[in-house]
């Protein structure tokens, strides 16, 4: 398991790519599998964008394996409707130990449980990029 604790508390920046200044989801996505030694494509959309958001995740997902909760590796990609939206709008990395870390415009980078009432009905799915990187 990689540290990530010092990624706890940086602030949300919509299209934030840099740790030092700040990360939106797909930015912290971008930066928690770096530190596995996995590579992602970049996407911009602004965090509102939930059309934008929704079409790169449906166009990206022939590049992404989805497995089972209980099977899914360190780390795998969370694909979540947040705001009682029908469309993938935001992405959290699972942790291990029912865990996943995201980033949220108030908070900043955090941790929450996959289990919490919060998020349990509103993650769409577990997933792995396809060999390793997309």
């Amino acid at each position: 398991m990689f540290n990530l604790s010092d990624l706890i508390g940086i602030p949300f920046v919509d299209g934030g790519r840099d740790p030092r200044t700040g990360l939106d989801c797909w930015g912290l996505a971008l930066e928690v599998y770096r530190r596995h030694g996995i590579t992602l494509p970049d996407y911009k959309a602004g965090c509102l964008d939930e059309v934008r958001i929704d079409g790169i995740v449906e166009s990206s997902r022939p590049n992404w394996d989805r497995v089972e909760r209980s099977a899914a590796p360190v780390p795998s990609l969370l694909a979540i409707r947040v705001n009682n939206s029908h469309l993938v709008n935001h992405t959290g990395v699972y942790i291990g130990a029912g865990r996943f870390i995201h980033t949220l415009i108030r908070v900043g980078v955090t941790i929450s449980r996959v289990d919490d009432l919060a998020w349990r009905h509103v993650i769409e799915g577990f997933y792995t990029p396809k060999g390793g990187q997309t």
